[in-house]
């Protein structure tokens, strides 16, 4: 629906009448097809998302039971996609334990090693609400992988995490559990991190070819 308000149609009087009447209209028209995009773009991202934050120290609490904690490293929380496959978990586990987010105490050069290299702890928490949409003022979390699903997914994320640094040095939550997060962020320093996509859609494409 196109409006054209040439001035050789209405005079300059009619033509101001007509715009202060339309705008209104026009304003909401826009807003809803600006929300419109907004929604669709955000339910076109296909990866794992991972938020990572440098700390001094961080625990979990479970019923009012610590059920881990680390010293100085890294809290991690992770999203997983309902698409995502091992692929997005090699790509996290590989970047984050890789990020020189430290500084090397040797020569003074701040972001300069990474995690294992410091010998720090890593603490991951999944955290399905980084996959939440506002729908109105109400969340929605559809794109989050189900739960049934979700579970052995992020159990495998976490043995992959331990298989490339070391067993004892990386924690995780309780999969589904209320938990209490709590942590010192040290700088404060926190990353932000996605799977890549490129791959998915070439599969996808390829599927539907």
């Amino acid at each position: 629906m196109n409006y054209c308000l040439a001035s050789s149609a209405f005079p300059s009087s009619h033509t101001t009448l007509l715009r202060n009447k339309l705008s209104p209209f026009l304003f909401r028209r826009n807003r809803s097809h600006q929300s419109l995009q907004l929604c669709r773009r955000n339910f076109q991202i296909r990866a794992m998302r991972a938020v990572i934050q440098r700390v001094s120290s961080s625990s979990v609490t479970v019923d009012g039971r610590i059920v881990s904690e680390i010293g100085p490293g890294l809290l991690v929380l992770i999203g997983i996609h309902e698409s995502d496959t091992d692929a997005d978990a090699d790509y996290i586990c590989r970047k984050v334990l890789n990020m020189r987010l430290f500084t090397n105490e040797s020569t003074g050069r701040g972001w300069d090693q990474n995690v294992m290299q410091r010998g720090y702890g890593v603490l991951l928490v999944s955290q399905f609400t980084l996959y939440g949409f506002m729908k109105g003022n109400k969340p929605d979390f559809h794109v989050a992988m189900p739960p049934e699903k979700a579970k052995p997914f992020y159990a495998s994320l976490v043995e992959r995490f331990q298989k490339a640094y070391k067993p004892d040095a990386v924690k995780d939550g309780v999969f589904g559990a209320m938990m209490k997060v709590n942590l010192v962020n040290d700088g404060p320093v926190t990353m932000q991190l996605e799977s890549p996509q490129s791959s998915k859609n070439e599969t996808k494409a390829s599927t539907e070819s």
